[in-house]
């Protein structure tokens, strides 16, 4: 399998060059072109993470009850997947680890990478964000999507970020959810919210514009119905 990342970092696009026989699962929707011979199912994906417990789960974190399969068969194929939201594209690959994902954050799986519900705690209800976030463990090549850019920090120690601005992090790192400052009067008045503090060693993964205030001032400016 060969990927190339376009037209980043604004309207990623990856071009998935597929030997024969390879398989690639995907979030549903995120398919924008392909060979005309691939197979495509879609799938609840059996085993760990997967079934109708594993699709409802999904559904929590802010996932597509299905999954897309896409198969390249006896020949050569091409797949173009972008994500829903005009944004960039990171691989990210698995060697038994494990990354935790923010729920807009997952695009596309190679076979041997289980995608579980991941429970965060009630602390991420305070942050506005989902409380299940997902899981990815196993072998194998993970693409992640962002709202905006996305770019990576090696935390040592201490990282803080706010919630809107998380795409993904690597399970070796522990958070909190908290205020920026001191003050959680001058927090909100300042317009900050909620802030995650990580601390440990690991890399973490962020990206340029928060989808939550996108949505907010999109939505303000809407007539009403």
């Amino acid at each position: 399998m060969k990927l190339d990342i376009l037209h980043q970092p604004d309207s990623a696009i990856a071009k998935i060059d597929m030997a024969p026989q390879e398989e690639i699962l995907t979030e549903a929707g995120a398919m924008v072109a392909m060979s005309g011979h691939i197979d495509v199912n879609t799938t609840l994906r059996k085993g760990k993470g997967g079934g109708v417990l594993g699709g409802l789960k999904r559904m929590l974190a802010g996932e597509s009850l299905f999954l897309s399969t896409f198969r390249s068969g006896n020949q050569s194929a091409e797949l173009y997947l972008a994500p829903k939201l005009m944004g960039d594209i990171l691989p990210y690959t698995l060697q038994g680890n494990e990354l935790v994902i923010q729920s807009t954050g997952y695009l596309a799986s190679t076979g041997g990478v289980d995608i579980e519900l991941g429970f965060q705690g009630f602390k991420s209800i305070l942050s506005g964000e989902s409380i299940f976030w997902l899981t990815a463990s196993g072998n194998g090549l993970v693409l992640l999507s962002a709202f905006g850019g996305i770019y990576e920090v090696e935390v040592d120690g201490e990282y803080i970020v706010d919630t809107g601005n998380i795409v993904a992090f690597e399970k070796t790192l522990s958070f909190s959810i908290t205020k920026p400052g001191s003050s959680w009067v001058g927090a909100f008045l300042g317009g900050e919210g909620f802030v995650c503090r990580f601390q440990g060693k690991g890399r973490l993964f962020c990206q340029t514009h928060n989808p939550g205030a996108f949505g907010q001032m999109v939505g303000s400016q809407l007539p009403p119905r």
